[in-house]
């Protein structure tokens, strides 16, 4: 998919992060769940985390195995300035979360938006099997998607909304019996020129189903 990589380099080149649609100065919601179902001391990985602070926020809260993984190698270096002689704490992997294949059990998977670009019934299979590979039972993973009513487009792309029930039906069909459903809220992210985007952000319990 180096097309793919292309296109999201050339978002983070383009821009300065904080600039960008998505921008959150700090991420309250995502701080605030993984508070809740997140043990500092257990793996943790921030799926399309880009040039997010949620590492930042992690690290200084004392989560102790941080893994960002991005499919823009210049998203993941833009965090490593920014986090400079702390970016060694944090894993960095540049690569298509559908192909990845996971080094390790994850107590945490956490996803602000990705999910929701992808829009072919393949492409969301692989991301839930991989979801499935990564995240260890009894694990969560975090997914955030723009909602029924958000946009539908995002950087130029098309995108697959969705309500909390139709993400759990989604994940359902891919892997039946693994992600149980948990909670779900409803955010409106107000971006940097001041529109507003409303997003669902789901919470899955993993399962020992596979």
């Amino acid at each position: 998919m180096a097309g793919a990589e292309d296109h999201w380099d050339a978002v983070y080149t383009g821009r300065a992060p904080e600039a960008l649609t998505w921008f959150e100065e700090v991420p309250e919601v995502s701080l605030a769940l993984i508070r809740s179902y997140g043990a500092k001391d257990a793996p943790i990985i921030d799926v399309g985390g880009g040039a997010s602070h949620l590492p930042d926020a992690l690290l200084a809260e004392g989560f102790e195995a941080v893994t960002v993984l991005d499919l823009s190698p210049a998203a993941l270096e833009l965090s490593k300035t920014r986090l400079g002689a702390a970016a060694s704490r944090v894993r960095w992997v540049a690569g298509d979360v559908t192909r990845w294949v996971p080094d390790r059990a994850y107590g945490l998977w956490h996803d602000r938006a990705v999910f929701h670009f992808l829009t072919d019934p393949a492409g969301q299979d692989a991301y839930v099997d991989v979801m499935r590979r990564a995240v260890t039972p009894g694990g969560h993973a975090i997914i955030a998607s723009f909602a029924e009513d958000g946009p539908e487009r995002c950087s130029n792309l098309p995108v697959q909304r969705y309500s909390p029930e139709a993400l759990a039906a989604r994940l359902q069909r891919a892997a039946p019996g693994v992600f149980a459903p948990l909670e779900a809220q409803r955010l409106v992210h107000v971006t940097p020129m001041g529109r507003r985007q409303a997003f669902q952000v789901s919470v899955f319990a993993r399962s020992a189903a596979d």
